[in-house]
């Protein structure tokens, strides 16, 4: 059997707009998982887009870094807070049975 021949990938590589992050964002709140969100903010946080993103908004970077990298999870108003300053916004909608 020929060996699968791999390739490391950085997920913050592929962050360079905002819709970008939007769908990268939404994918690990859909999983549900604290621990999926919190990494897929850090990996936000290390995006080429977020410099842009930065000065749009006024987004206080290293604030965001110094939470993130704690052991513990960030609290919902922290995440909420992220959220906001990177111009998004968190939409609730039913699950269809």
């Amino acid at each position: 059997m020929t060996p699968i021949e791999t390739y490391p990938w950085n997920p913050s590589d592929d962050l360079q707009t905002r819709e970008d992050i939007a769908l990268y964002l939404e994918a690990a709140l859909e999983e549900g998982d604290t621990n999926l969100i919190v990494a897929a903010l850090s990996d936000i946080l290390r995006s080429p887009g977020i410099t842009t993103i930065s000065r749009e908004t006024g987004l206080d970077i290293n604030y965001f870094r110094q939470t993130l990298n704690h052991e513990k999870t960030p609290s919902v108003s922290t995440i909420i807070a992220m959220i906001q300053a990177l111009g998004l916004h968190l939409q609730i909608v039913a699950v269809q049975s």
